[in-house]
């Protein structure tokens, strides 16, 4: 764990805060360490498609090794195969979304397809994790207007996309978040690929230098009042 400054005034309650959003919480600030409340500066890290041997359990390892939170949108499919990185994530205090069964575009479907696609998901995910009502992140960002209202939880979205799919390349992703990057921010990024792990990670050890914390969707929203309404695209915490 990296060293902190020490907690200070309110900075405390800021902390408290996260603490108590969270049902298996990252590793806590050590007690004579510190964090001012006005400089403080959160950020949700999330991570599409996986979960992949080797690359996602990497990414957790870094994750907890660093004391940072993410949420992940999995894809049903994928975690049906690894449904110990699933119960993994939750035991180590991330977020676990669903990104559909099969990673379709949930445009010109119609609403038996649709719901098809999210309530299998979600299903398994029950089975593997307990709850109910899981985020969702749609495929490519995008839902057919039509069929919002039958979704019954939050959808997630991003502001800043390194494109990492496409360049697949650490220096590009890390240059690319960094550029864009701010307080409240909610990241896109994929944990199926090498490169994007390391870029993570990198993003993770320097934004911490620089008084971020890495919390999940939920707790960002909540950090910031926002109540997440079912149906509603949510692509920053303000």
């Amino acid at each position: 764990m990296r060293n902190w400054k020490r907690l200070i005034g309110g900075g405390f309650c800021a902390i408290s805060m996260i603490a108590f959003l969270r049902t298996a919480a990252q590793p806590m600030v050590p007690a004579d360490s510190v964090i001012d409340l006005p400089d403080t500066k959160y950020l949700a890290l999330t991570f599409d498609d996986g979960p992949k041997q080797g690359t996602t359990d990497r990414l957790l390892d870094g994750l907890k090794e660093r004391g940072a939170s993410a949420t992940f949108f999995l894809v049903g499919e994928w975690a049906a195969v690894h449904q110990d990185l699933v119960r993994r994530m939750q035991d180590e205090g991330h977020q676990v979304g669903n990104h559909t069964w099969s990673h379709v575009r949930l445009e010109g479907k119609t609403p038996d397809e649709l719901l098809q696609e999210i309530q299998h998901n979600e299903t398994l995910l029950q089975e593997i994790l307990g709850g109910e009502g899981y985020w969702i992140r749609p495929p490519y960002g995008v839902i057919a207007p039509e069929l919002v209202n039958l979704i019954e939880v939050p959808m997630i979205k991003w502001s800043v996309d390194p494109r990492d799919w496409e360049s697949r390349n650490r220096e590009k992703i890390v240059e690319a978040v960094l550029k864009e990057a701010k307080p409240n921010s909610i990241v896109l990024m994929h944990d199926i690929y090498p490169e994007s792990v390391d870029a993570a990670l990198e993003l993770v050890d320097r934004l911490q230098q620089e008084g971020y914390w890495f919390v999940t969707v939920e707790e960002l929203l909540k950090l910031n009042g926002i109540e997440a309404v079912s149906g509603a695209m949510y692509r920053t915490g303000e």
